[in-house]
Order: C-alpha cells, then sequence, then structure tokens
C-alpha cells in the first residue's frame, strides 16, 4: 500500500497516462480527483477519464495539458456517477465537444470492450461494487489499470449501500487480481497515488474487506444486533479506530455488509 504521508501531486505515470489533481481533497477524495489524459505518444487526440466536480479552474487546467500536447479530447470516460468524477460531464462536453461515455450517459460499455481513440488501446472492464456502474480502463500497452473507486491510492475503499454491493465488489476485486497476474502491473486510482505492485494491492483489498465482514460478524454478536440502530452500532464497534469525519461512509459500508451478510 501507498505511504500514508506520501504527497499526491498528480502528473505524468506512464508513457501514456498523466493525472491533473483537482483541488477538490477532503476525508473521502484523499488529495483530489485524480482527471486522467491518456494518449498514444506522437498522436493529436487524447481520452480524459473523470474530469471531476465542476471546477472551472481545474477543467481549464485539464484543457492546458491538452494545448499543450497541440492536441484535442477526442473522448471523456466516466468511470462511476459520484460527482466528484462526473459532476462537470455537461460542461466538459460543452468545452470539448467530445463524446462522454460512462455513469448513465452516451453508449454503455460492454465488458471487455476495446476503445481505440488516435491508436490508443483502451479495455472497459465492468467492475460493479463501489457502484454498479462503477467500470476500470486497462491500459494494455503500459501494464496500468484505472480503477475509479474500487481502488484508491491510500486506504481502502467504501462499498456505499444501497448502489453499493458487497458481493458484486468481491467478484470485481477476484477479476481484477486475475487481470494483475496477467496484463496488468500498477494501478492508477480515482484518489491518491499510483500502486506499482496491483497484485498485492487488490490481494489486500480482498484480504481486507473479508476482515471486516468477519468483524461485524462479531460486532452482531457481541450485541449490536440488538440495537435501535444496528448498522451504527457496527460502526462504533468494528471503526472505532477510524476518524469520526468518515463514519457516515462507513455506515453506508455496514449496512451494504450487513445487506450481503443477510443475503448469504
Amino acid at each position: 500500500m501507498a505511504d500514508e504521508k506520501q504527497a499526491w501531486l498528480g502528473g505524468r505515470v506512464s508513457e501514456r497516462a498523466e493525472c491533473v489533481l483537482c483541488p477538490n481533497p477532503g476525508p473521502m477524495t484523499l488529495d483530489g480527483t485524480n482527471t486522467w489524459v491518456l494518449s498514444e505518444p506522437g498522436h493529436d487526440e487524447v481520452v480524459v477519464v473523470d474530469p471531476g466536480p465542476l471546477d472551472e479552474e481545474h477543467l481549464a487546467a485539464v484543457l492546458a495539458l491538452v494545448a499543450e500536447r497541440d492536441a484535442r479530447v477526442g473522448l471523456t470516460l466516466l468511470t462511476h456517477n459520484h460527482f466528484d468524477h462526473a459532476e462537470s460531464a455537461d460542461r466538459w462536453a460543452e468545452l470539448t465537444g467530445a463524446p462522454v461515455r460512462g455513469a448513465g450517459i452516451g453508449e454503455p460499455f460492454a465488458d471487455d470492450e476495446r476503445i481505440v481513440v488516435g491508436d490508443l488501446d483502451i479495455r472497459a472492464i465492468l467492475t460493479p461494487g463501489h457502484t454498479r456502474d462503477s467500470v476500470s480502463f486497462v491500459l494494455p500497452s503500459d501494464r496500468v489499470l484505472l480503477t475509479g473507486d474500487m481502488v484508491l491510492g491510500r486506504g481502502t475503499s467504501v462499498v456505499a449501500y444501497p448502489d453499493g454491493d458487497v458481493s458484486s465488489y468481491l467478484t470485481s476485486l477476484d477479476r481484477m487480481i486475475a487481470l494483475a497476474g496477467d496484463e496488468v502491473d500498477a494501478i492508477a486510482p480515482g484518489h491518491g497515488p499510483v500502486l506499482p505492485d496491483a497484485e498485492a494491492v487488490l490481494t489486500y483489498y480482498r484480504e481486507h474487506r473479508l476482515a471486516r465482514l468477519e468483524q461485524v460478524r462479531a460486532a452482531l454478536a457481541d450485541g449490536a444486533a440488538d440495537a435501535d440502530d444496528v448498522a451504527q452500532a457496527v460502526v462504533e464497534q468494528v471503526y472505532a479506530d477510524v476518524d469520526r469525519a468518515v463514519w457516515p461512509a462507513a455506515k453506508l459500508t455496514v449496512q451494504a455488509q450487513l445487506e450481503y451478510l443477510h443475503a448469504s
């Protein structure tokens, strides 16, 4: 996992991927939202992934990077529907004239779909769990996986009930672990720094999620099941060592965990 104290400022991370960091830091967004600018070397079309919240200065910074390359935006991709990734989609489409896909906008992704823009090869992998519409993108030539909020550069992700689903999340992690063993070396997340050992990170994520489920089971057996607000009682036991600023998000994850345990 990444060093919790490591500053992340964005920048170029591979031959084809560069991050423009949005200035929206916070407990849930870490250093800010990563807007990814992708292009094949020598070509004048770029793909932008997650233009971010409606922040005109940030959008201008992304456009400035595109202009520095004497390029234009050929396509915009959204990893999921949360506002800190997709709120600016309509405005960004106005500024660039480029089509947008994802988060219910434009043509839906097909699983394992190949997308080619300016000779840049991208594969869309449906990875529901954080949200129902979460999608990740493989850059095969760089062996990089863009994960949106399925995997973060620090800590672990939220599976926020009711849109998030633990069963889907675990299945998607298994899918990504298989990719890491075959096609992917590094993870380019939606927040925080790039993670160079994809397989280790994804394996940790799966082990952590299963361990949390066991902690939830233990909390229920220890009296949380009898509380007026079961989810809150579980949060107070299982997430006692977590910053209370993220307890509301933790509670949503607990609700998704309770749904999973009830169904299993």
